[in-house]
Parts: C-alpha cells; sequence; structure tokens
C-alpha cells in the first residue's frame, strides 16, 4: 500500500514544526513548500538526518514548486503573513486572501481530491476563501482553531485545579480570536463538571484567558507567536483524516442552518475522518451561549464582506 502524502503550506514556525511532527511519527511522507528559496529544501535535509537517529523511516522533500505537491491526500496551509503593528485589518485580509488563492489553485489542480486544513488567519474567513477558491465540498476544507483554543483551555484548568491535563475535557466554538466562545458547562474532569470544582470568578477568568490565549504569547515572546500548541493541534487533526479516526473535534465546519447559522465556517465540534467534517454535532446551547456564537458568526461575514469587496472572492 502507498504511503499517504502531507503537503504543508509555508515552512515557518508553525508549518516546519508541524511537518517535523507529521514525519517523525510515521504517519505519512511530507512535502514542505514555501516561496523562500532554500529554506524548505534546508529544513526537510535537517529532519532527514534526525531520521536515522529516531529509527524514522519515509521520506520528507523541501520545495519551491508546486508540482512537487500534486497528489497529496491532506493539505495543511500555515502560510500567510502576521499582523504587524500600523496593518489594520482590511489589510491583513487582503495580503492572506491572495497568498489563499495562489495555494487554492495549485491544491485544486494537482490534489484535487485532499482533504485541505487552514491554520493561516484571520482563519476562519481564511477557510472561507480557500473552499471558495478551490471549489472543493465545503466538508474537504476544514479551519484548525477549535482544537487549540480548546488545548489552551484545558491547559488552564489544570494549572488551576492542579489535575492531570489528560482527565480534562473542554470545548471551545466560535471564530478563532476575541470572540471565541469557551463553553464551561461542557468541560468537565473525568467526567465531572468544572463548574462543581471551581467558583464561577475562577471560570470566568480562564475564559478569559482562553480568548487572550494567543495574544499572551506573543506579549511574553516579544517577536513572533506560538507554533508547539498549533502545530500539535494540526497534527492531531491530520492524524484523524489520514488514519480516518473519526474523532470529534472542535473544528472550523461549514455551516448548513446548525447551530441557526448558514454558508459560513464557524467552529463547532465535529467528527474528523478521511473525508474530512463527516459530521457536525449540535449541542444544547442556552440561550446566552447561543447569542455569544452568532455574535462571533457576524464577525467572522463582516471579514468576508472586506474580501469581498476587494474582488478576492469568487462568486
Amino acid at each position: 500500500m502507498a504511503r499517504r502524502k502531507v503537503t504543508v503550506v509555508g515552512s515557518g514556525f508553525v508549518g516546519s514544526t508541524s511537518a517535523q511532527r507529521i514525519f517523525e511519527s510515521g504517519l505519512a511522507d511530507v512535502c514542505l513548500i514555501d516561496i523562500i528559496e532554500g529554506k524548505p529544501q534546508g529544513i526537510a535535509l535537517d529532519l532527514m538526518q534526525a531520521a536515522p537517529v529516531l529509527g524514522v523511516e519515509g521520506a520528507i522533500v523541501g520545495t519551491n514548486n508546486p508540482k512537487d505537491t500534486h497528489g497529496s491526500d491532506v493539505v495543511l496551509m500555515t502560510a500567510g503573513m502576521p499582523r504587524k503593528p500600523g496593518m489594520d485589518r482590511s489589510d491583513l485580509l487582503e495580503i492572506n486572501a491572495k497568498i489563499i488563492n495562489d495555494v487554492a489553485d495549485y491544491v485544486r489542480n494537482g490534489s484535487p481530491n485532499a482533504v485541505v486544513i487552514v491554520v493561516t488567519n484571520p482563519l476562519d474567513t481564511m477557510v472561507y476563501q480557500m473552499w471558495k477558491r478551490t471549489k472543493f465540498p465545503p466538508e474537504r476544507v476544514i479551519g484548525m482553531a477549535g482544537v487549540l483554543d480548546s488545548a489552551r483551555m484545558r491547559c488552564f484548568l489544570g494549572m488551576e485545579l492542579k489535575y492531570g491535563v489528560s482527565d480534562i475535557d473542554a470545548m471551545v466554538l466560535g471564530g478563532h480570536g476575541d470572540s471565541m466562545v469557551p463553553l464551561p458547562r461542557f468541560a468537565t474532569v473525568n467526567g465531572i463538571s468544572i463548574e462543581t470544582l471551581l467558583p464561577k470568578e475562577k471560570i470566568e477568568a480562564i475564559n478569559n484567558r482562553t480568548r487572550n490565549g494567543g495574544a499572551e504569547i506573543v506579549n511574553l515572546l516579544k517577536t513572533g507567536s506560538a507554533y508547539y500548541a498549533p502545530s500539535a493541534s494540526s497534527f492531531i487533526m491530520v492524524k484523524s483524516i489520514v488514519n480516518n479516526e473519526r474523532r470529534l473535534l472542535p473544528a472550523a465546519a461549514f455551516l448548513r442552518g446548525q447551530y441557526g447559522l448558514e454558508g459560513l465556517y464557524v467552529g463547532v465540534p465535529c467528527v474528523i475522518g478521511s473525508k474530512g467534517v463527516e459530521d457536525v454535532v449540535e449541542l444544547p446551547l442556552a440561550p446566552a451561549e447561543r447569542d455569544l456564537l452568532h455574535k462571533s458568526a457576524e464577525a467572522i461575514r463582516k471579514d468576508i464582506g472586506i474580501i469581498k469587496q476587494k474582488g478576492l472572492l469568487p462568486e
């Protein structure tokens, strides 16, 4: 049986660390592509030289040529411009939408059966852009954010409770940003609700820290942003697709009326397998939770409107 092939687009910290996790796990052969000449080739060669030490079999190639990505089973899109001082949201949307369009074209032409996972920010808008440009069935284009945001919430709960994080489950819905919707009502420690273990003020503080989880790391690093947790979250999604694990994970999925939302990508719990999003799980939200989710969706619609105005979104 031929080995599966995963292309990672972008050899920055998130992309290179994701490529490392996929390659060193033996999950699939990896193609790492970037527009910067020499960088993906150097990273791939370094990882290949680590393979004998770790006992890893398989292949990883670095390239600047989109043809080398052809035949991919999964494409992990990490390339994009981070927001810089003085850059407004409209500027960031325009720059990254153009990058998405370029990648979507060679993915559509060379890997027509691939499942695409988008990590590029602003995430929920960029996954919508990728779907429109590839013209893939929406189930085969997914946004990675919910796994990351939920992992941050689980981490902060573990830090507060002093319990093992492997026993902690949490769910964060909505857009990847300030409007995300942590759901402490559905968070448990080995089946025990956190609402019985922590006072309301502690839970709300953890909710707020979760919403600002990425910004907290940016402020500490001074330059750059998180990549270990984002790459781990990306890897788990790739693994569920390649191995058809059908894991229930929070991710940006295309909604067709679920949660009262239609025609856009929003973070929700979904089953992820070899076909991409194979089912969307609709939680019984309280009115306040549903209002927050709809508010988050409106922020996503606003960003989609911006890229439509700039003529970058296919009809």
